[in-house]
């Protein structure tokens, strides 16, 4: 059937799965192994940005807020969503009573005030925020209260996120690096075995919220045993292991494997449309791409379609689309996008030629782990070098990417990619702590103007002046939109795709 989630009246994803037969008990036990696309670098989801991280450590950790199936914001360690006061200064966050860490401690405002002062200094999102902050009180053991200089439209939904996330710890667990892994959520972690796997099991202390699952958000319930995530860094062994069902979920699959999936007994295809962008990101910080004349060059010349197409085949699987979100949101404009998709050979070696580019080779990174990323990659190096610009593609492994893209003297372009996020503001590299660096005196005073502006339709029309200023200054360059293939085992009951699949609520039919 054809399930979608939506926010703000778009399609957020939709899916091609099986429901679970009606008639069908919820049955408790048994282990499901996820394969992943990678190991993650770290089990600190304050520390980075990354999807694959915020998958896994979502089920051990988790957040004040989080987002319901409508992609609505809804509380989760929240007891409600915040009070905030009428000048938009000051958040009152009731706490749920009777939460408890994986240690057996209680959760009081004690630990929410250390662990958001902790996000503030260490995680990007946080520090978005940091400055704004005058005051993160405890005003009892079950209270907290935020005060801010200025008002702050994204607060809660950057609170809400799961990477570079606003996780709640033990006040008396605040290291960097963290030296143990202690959330409250409904699995914990009982070992990782570098490039084996992350072995979750069940919290029986764990509280969940009552009512029924809703999204991210409403009851989480425990009914596996076990969650195993193994890497596996090639995509075409995920597929072949999702044929053996070797594994009950496999994640980002090459979309031409989906006619393979379909009629299978071990596995079924999960097509996520309108899933997300991929992006190249440029150093706007140190080297050769600090020059805009040499970005707008890379902008002039790449072709998207023919990335689209390399990287996802069918057309069916991709949209070619400039914009940062697709029609039917409410944030989707044409703004600016006139310099998409130019494909522009002599336009680009003229615009190499006024920055002053000597023939030093471009640096892009990108990881074969996500398939379509490498495929990109190649097309885009043909691109430029039919622009007269020499490239050197680097293709490592995605742990060593992220390592990479945090020291700007390594780089030059890198690959990722992003879902389409309910809040502007969670876009990964808007923020100029966000590899790319992105500083400018226009983006700085747009984005502030965007984030303290209350009224929606306001916002609206500043987020169009933020997407034409992206192509002006060039600090990354949108391939387009594509969906994202995934296969589940049909004994995986009870699963809802997204972008961050988990694996609360599922279990296993017998």
């Amino acid at each position: 059937m054809l399930r979608s989630l939506a926010y703000a009246g778009a399609a957020l994803v939709t899916l091609i799965c099986a429901d679970p037969q009606p008639g069908v008990a919820q049955q408790r036990g048994g282990t499901v192994t996820v394969a992943t696309i990678g190991e993650p670098n770290t089990l600190d989801p304050m520390i980075s940005a990354g999807d694959l991280l915020g998958m896994i450590t979502q089920h051990f950790y988790e957040t004040l807020f989080t987002f319901g199936q409508d992609w609505e914001l809804t509380p989760l360690l929240a007891e409600k969503l915040p009070e905030i006061s009428a000048d938009g200064k000051v958040y009152t966050i009731a706490l749920r009573q009777g939460v408890t860490f994986h240690n057996g401690q209680p959760m009081t405002a004690k630990d929410v005030v250390a662990s958001l002062k902790r996000w503030m200094e260490l995680a990007s999102r946080g520090r978005l925020v940091a400055g704004n902050i005058q005051a993160i009180d405890a005003v009892d053991d079950h209270t907290v209260r935020l005060t801010l200089k200025e008002p702050y439209a994204p607060l809660t939904a950057l609170l809400a996120f799961n990477n570079s996330a606003a996780v709640i710890m033990p006040a008396d667990h605040m290291e960097n690096p963290i030296k143990e892994v202690i959330g409250t959520g409904p699995y914990q972690l009982k070992e990782r075995k570098a490039d084996a796997y992350i072995q979750l099991v069940r919290f029986d202390g764990y509280k969940a919220r009552p009512g029924e699952p809703d999204g991210f958000g409403g009851a989480r319930k425990q009914y596996l045993d076990e969650i195993r995530f193994v890497p596996v860094p090639d995509a075409n062994t995920r597929v072949e292991g999702a044929l053996a069902g070797q594994f009950d979920y496999a994640d980002l699959l090459p979309v031409e494997a989906f006619d393979r999936l379909k009629g299978q007994s071990k596995t079924e295809p999960l097509m996520l449309e309108a899933f997300g962008w991929p992006m190249f990101i440029m150093n706007n910080k140190q080297g050769m791409m600090t020059k805009p004349d040499l970005r707008k060059a890379v902008q002039a010349a790449l072709n998207a379609e023919d990335m689209l197409a390399a990287a996802f085949g069918k057309p069916e699987f991709y949209a070619l689309d400039g914009a940062m979100y697709p029609k039917g949101y409410i944030w989707h404009t044409d703004v600016g996008t006139e310099a998409y998709n130019q494909g522009d050979a002599d336009k680009a070696a003229a615009l190499a030629k006024k920055a002053g580019y000597d023939g030093t080779p471009i640096r892009i990174l990108t990881s074969r782990q996500y398939e379509f990323h490498y495929k990109m990659a190649q097309v885009a190096a043909e691109y430029l070098k039919a622009a007269g610009l020499k490239v050197d593609l680097q293709v490592v492994d995605w742990a060593t990417l992220v390592q990479r893209r945090a020291e700007p003297a390594l780089w030059d372009i890198f690959i990722t990619h992003s879902p389409f996020l309910p809040e502007p503001a969670l876009i990964a590299p808007l923020p100029d702590t966000y590899p790319g660096w992105w500083a400018s005196e226009a983006k700085n005073k747009l984005l502030t103007a965007f984030n303290t502006e209350m009224d929606q339709k306001k916002r609206v029309a500043i987020w169009a002046d933020l997407q034409k200023l992206i192509y002006e200054e060039v600090p990354f360059y949108k391939v387009g939109d594509f969906n994202a293939l995934n296969a589940k085992a049909p004994r995986l009951q009870g699963f809802t795709a997204s972008p961050w699949p988990y694996f609360w609520n599922a279990y296993l039919k017998q």
